[in-house]
């Protein structure tokens, strides 16, 4: 079920407070993110950081003199998002923000597609079909599943590798959620490690309903990898890291990625046990070093780090930085150098529009593909980074060297 009322009340008022002007005026930009379920808790960061980016562009004089209004919808499974668009769109919505989720962002691309708007992606990796308007009505800012996955093998086999000591091809096991996010990210890394002549022992799809993880971890065992890559949501990604402790799992390495083996409740969970893990995933607020960025980019992410504390009380964590940079772009560069402000125009100028690299808060750019390619909608420029758990509470970026924060360490796993 949808939960718009309280959800749009609060970001009406927090973005478009700042603003005095007549709010008949205000540009409308509509918003999906699951603010409650499963992945409500990294949902809610991505949609705080959205709104965010939204109060700095009104704060800024809007676009094009209007302020912006953004209307969220808690959207927190696949099959609420063509409702929440068609509900959006009544209100006058061409373009909306969202998803976080890969299994929120497919559904809603098709939507979007047949409803004639456009679905800017601040952060959801995972790959969306034939009929999601890629690069058309559907653009995604944050980096591509696939890539994210195949981030971490090249990580581990160009940069790990050698510290390790290793000099034969090391034995991959990929375990992921069976979803669009799982899969998109869990076959990137699959693919990276068989196409670089990595020995890949085995391909382990489960679903999080009904998860054995003891099971689970057996089955994986079974292959004796080197190397455990997990793509997983926060629960079955803690579940089955307890598993490979209780049940003994000797690995020399393993990676994951965003929805778990970046959060800083991954490592709560699991104390020790977390320390030496890696994630592949985007940078936070925190830990952007300021040399990587352009000089708007360091002057945003200022602002925003500032202003994100004052409301949050913490730091940005990936997905609100994720939320911040990438809806900047769209509501700071890309609607004011629109022709105007329908779909088509939007998607235009979207595509039109280049970025260098570190102009976004982020470290990002914006290189946005049209339809017809590979990557169609795909952000070309936009950033990953390698994060290593140096201790039970302390997560540090170790790779690329234009974002590390510190040097990568041979931390043994439990």
């Amino acid at each position: 079920m949808l939960k718009p009322v309280r959800i749009v009340v609060a970001v009406m008022v927090l973005a478009a407070g700042c603003t005095s002007r007549d709010d008949s005026d205000a540009l409308t930009i509509g918003a999906i993110y699951p603010i409650s379920g499963v992945q409500g808790p990294g949902g809610l960061e991505e949609a705080n950081g959205a709104r965010l980016a939204v109060e700095l562009a009104n704060e800024r004089g809007g676009v094009r003199g209007r302020p912006v209004r953004l209307e969220l919808l808690d959207v927190d499974r696949g099959d609420a998002a063509s409702r929440a668009l068609d509900q959006l769109h009544r209100r006058g919505a061409d373009v909306v923000l969202g998803t976080y989720g890969s299994t929120i962002s497919a559904p809603a691309a098709v939507a979007a597609q047949r409803a004639g708007m456009v679905l800017w992606e601040t952060g959801a990796v995972g790959l969306v079909g034939a009929d999601g308007g890629a690069g058309e009505s559907f653009f995604r800012m944050a980096p591509m599943g696939a890539g994210l996955g195949r981030a971490a093998v090249a990580f581990v086999r160009d940069q790990l590798g050698s510290s390790l000591g290793m000099t034969e091809p090391l034995r991959y096991a990929v375990a992921y959620v069976d979803d669009a996010y799982g899969r998109s990210v869990g076959l990137g890394a699959a693919e990276e490690a068989r196409a670089s002549g990595q020995e890949l022992v085995g391909t382990f799809p489960y679903s999080v309903r009904g998860l054995d993880a003891p099971a689970l971890v057996r089955s994986i065992a079974a292959t004796k990898p080197d190397v455990l890559f997990v793509s997983a949501y926060l629960e079955d990604g803690i579940a089955l890291r307890k598993a490979q402790v209780s049940e003994g799992l000797q690995l020399k390495a393993s990676i994951g990625t965003s929805s778990s083996y970046c959060m800083p409740s991954f490592a709560a969970a699991l104390g020790p046990a977390a320390v030496g893990l890696f994630a592949s995933d985007k940078p936070d607020g925190r830990e952007v070093r300021l040399d990587a960025l352009q000089p708007e980019g360091r002057d945003v992410l200022a602002w925003g780090r500032a202003r994100y504390r004052q409301h949050h009380g913490e730091d940005m964590t990936p997905a609100a930085l994720s939320g911040f940079a990438n809806t900047w772009a769209l509501v700071g560069h890309v609607l004011p150098s629109s022709a105007g402000l329908s779909a088509p125009e939007v998607a235009q100028a979207a595509r039109t529009l280049k970025l260098e690299t570190g102009m976004l808060p982020n470290g990002a750019g914006l290189d946005l593909a049209g339809p017809g390619v590979d990557d169609a909608g795909e952000n070309r420029r936009a950033v990953s980074v390698i994060w290593q758990w140096v201790d039970a509470r302390t997560q540090a970026v170790v790779w690329p060297p234009a974002f590390a924060t510190q040097p990568l360490q041979s931390i043994p796993i439990q």
